[in-house]
């Protein structure tokens, strides 16, 4: 056999590992609520070459390579062991991959203990969108995929104002398609007798509304509601007080920075100063979200003196696609002819969730002509001195194995560009070649898709709201945040 054809059947033979992984994955989130990972990199909804893709890409991050005939016996005694309401990295588990199927069984069920208990499922909490925008369509798509078993996030309705007469089939069509992240994984249809649209046989209440306070959300079966508002237009604890103003509604996320004393939360950093009291709470920005958890890294590893973060932001809805007025300064300008210079409140809001940083953070703003995926360039002053190779493995590792690896992605390729990461569920992905270390003066490079790993923190959240944030297992082998 020449050297082109056994490359041919090997590549054969791992296509079919691959294959018979996916109903495994499938079946895992659909009957138990387990969502499957390989070192922090989502496995659900993969294909089969995209398996494959993940198991080189965690080896090039620098683990031991992952057999995917350990990975596929690991997937298959976890059906056996039909654990729930879990999100279960298979990279820490294929360690146990030895012996015989039934001996992996029996060493997986020490691991996964608090998954295995006999414990009713949670009742699901019903969660409305208010407003139907870029990120209301994204949390939509991830809340249904999400679905799994039914026992966690449960999206009922989207409230909007009308826009058309055929209103329910644009809806429908811009959940379907999306010019950035392309087609929705599966099926949208319309029920215009009930107002309703159907995806992947979620049915979703479309309700008119103008006013938060008016609506009677249990005509609709709807109660104890968590009402996400993606539309900007009240940002303080007056406004969006509001929704608690109408029947089956029992808290509120705003996608925005609050304003006031609203808590701003980034998932991972100050998730656990939730309270079941908190009525109102804010998700913070995309950027305050993919900047605080590496700040956070950086701080408690070298300390951080003083520091300037400055976004390189694709243009948003806001701005205007050719020139006309605008209230804000220079965002009359074409988005897609100009780069545009204005503020941005992401350094200060760091802040409020990272209070140790508070007086130490300056920052700007360039909107540049991209759809998605924006950079920030965090120029900091450490207050011990760092070298680039070793701040750079310092984080690839807490991208790994610390308490913020679901916010934390870390890359090194003289290749990639933004639409790189466009769909990356990690909040901000650190570029280790493009770092410079010079003593105490660091300049870090961060990617961060704007919509989709935004929507992924803000869904962490509601999940915490909701109680129902999966255990996430193996707990052990964490680094803690220092060099």
């Amino acid at each position: 056999m020449n050297d082109f054809a056994a490359r041919r059947d090997d590549w054969k033979a791992r296509e079919e590992l691959a294959e018979r992984m996916i109903p495994l994955i499938g079946g895992l989130n659909r009957d138990r609520d387990v969502v499957t990972s390989l070192h922090g990199h989502r496995l659900l909804g993969l294909s089969t070459t995209e398996i494959l893709e993940v198991h080189e890409r965690v080896a090039g991050l620098g683990h031991d390579e992952l057999p995917l005939e350990d990975t596929l016996a690991v997937l298959e005694a976890l059906r056996e062991l039909a654990p729930s309401s879990a999100s279960l990295d298979i990279g820490r588990l294929v360690e146990h991959a030895q012996g015989d199927a039934a001996e992996l069984v029996e060493r997986l069920r020490g691991e996964l203990a608090p998954a295995l208990s006999e414990t009713a499922p949670a009742e699901p909490t019903d969660v409305v969108l208010y407003g139907f925008g870029r990120i209301g369509r994204l949390l939509a798509r991830i809340l249904i995929a999400h679905t799994g078993g039914g026992s966690g996030l449960r999206l009922r309705a989207i409230v909007v104002r009308k826009g058309a007469e055929n209103d329910l089939v644009k809806r429908a069509s811009l959940l379907l398609r999306d010019s950035v992240h392309g087609r929705f994984e599966g099926s949208v249809d319309v029920d215009e007798e009930n107002s309703q649209l159907i995806a992947n046989g979620t049915r979703i209440q479309v309700i008119y509304s103008d006013d938060p306070g008016t609506i009677d959300y249990t005509d609709y079966g709807i109660r104890d509601a968590i009402v996400v508002d993606n539309t900007g237009r009240w940002r303080d604890e007056a406004g969006l007080s509001r929704h608690l103003e109408s029947t089956g509604v029992a808290r509120v996320l705003l996608t925005a920075p609050g304003k006031g004393d609203l808590k701003n939360i980034v998932h991972g950093i100050n998730h656990a100063t939730i309270e079941d009291g908190d009525r109102i709470l804010s998700a913070a920005s995309c950027t305050t979200n993919a900047i605080t958890p590496v700040l956070k890294a950086v701080d408690e590893a070298y300390g951080i003196v003083r520091g300037h973060v400055e976004t390189v932001h694709s243009f948003t809805n806001d701005q205007n696609l050719i020139d006309n007025f605008h209230k804000g300064d220079r965002r009359g300008r074409s988005a897609v002819l100009n780069m545009v210079i204005t503020e941005t409140g992401a350094a200060k809001a760091v802040a409020r969730a990272l209070p140790e940083l508070a007086g130490k953070l300056t920052g700007s703003a360039i909107r540049v002509p991209t759809p998605d995926v924006s950079l920030a360039v965090l120029h900091l002053t450490l207050e011990r001195p760092a070298e680039k190779a070793e701040i750079n493995d310092y984080l690839r590792r807490v991208s790994l194995h610390s308490k913020l690896r679901q916010q934390i992605d870390y890359v090194e390729s003289p290749e990639v560009v933004s639409t790189d990461f466009v769909g990356s569920h990690r909040a901000g992905i650190v570029d280790g070649l493009a770092t410079i270390a010079n003593g105490t003066d660091v300049i870090l490079y961060v990617w961060y898709d704007n919509e989709f790993g935004y929507s992924s923190q803000v869904i962490r959240v509601l999940e915490v709201m909701a109680g129902s944030h999966p255990v996430v297992l193996p707990v052990r082998r964490e680094v803690t945040l220092q060099a």
